[in-house]
């Protein structure tokens, strides 16, 4: 006797809820994108076979121009950044009014001198941004950079540095900056290079 075979049903699939979630993600994702801050300075990182990505929190980067001017950017914290001038403030005997401090949350990258920078904060947002100044001193006299360095660290000590140096940047021009974090036994620290294309 021949065997019935069952009868097939076509399965339907209700889409909407599948839409639902699509868009849901979709959003989630615009909302909470942040964007990467552009550069004072153009840098071109020189290239390398590395893939490990850089941590995304508590991040600070030093950018070396080819030139061998140094700008630092603060990690993204605002308070933390707040506690960190009152620090610098204090070292260089420097104050600052509620409005630089306020400023000084919103700064992309500092690359003045602790002299300059009250000048620097006073500045509207677009003219900060637009700034080339002479770059953070970094020299066996004066080592402000590895103050910024050091005194964050003393805000919080799982602070990460990256640097991030041009390709044409010579030795020379970073070297002092290595020796000072030496000087205050800061060894770990990560350098941003591009990925290199396959071929």
């Amino acid at each position: 006797m021949a065997r019935l075979k069952p009868k097939r049903h076509g399965v339907v699939t209700d889409m909407t809820a599948m839409c639902d979630v699509a868009f849901l993600l979709l959003t989630f994702f615009i909302l909470t994108t942040q964007f990467k801050k552009p550069d004072v300075e153009q840098i071109k990182p020189p290239s390398s076979i590395s893939e490990k990505l850089l941590p995304d929190a508590s991040l600070m980067t030093v950018n070396a121009t080819p030139e061998g001017k140094f700008y630092f950017q603060p990690v993204e914290n605002a308070t933390e950044r707040g506690k960190l001038l009152d620090k610098m403030s204090q070292k260089y005997n420097i104050s600052f009014d509620n409005n630089q401090k306020a400023a000084f949350q919103r700064v992309q990258a500092i690359g003045v001198p602790m002299n300059q920078l009250k000048s620097f904060l006073d500045l509207p947002g677009d003219a900060q941004k637009n700034y080339k100044g002479s770059g953070v001193p970094m020299d066996s006299t004066n080592t402000q950079l590895t103050d910024w360095i050091q005194q964050s660290l003393s805000v919080n000590p799982k602070y990460k540095l990256a640097i991030k140096g041009d390709v044409n940047t010579k030795f020379p021009n970073v070297k002092s900056l290595f020796e000072g974090l030496r000087d205050i036994d800061f060894l770990n620290f990560w350098l941003i290079t591009s990925q290199e294309k396959s071929e």
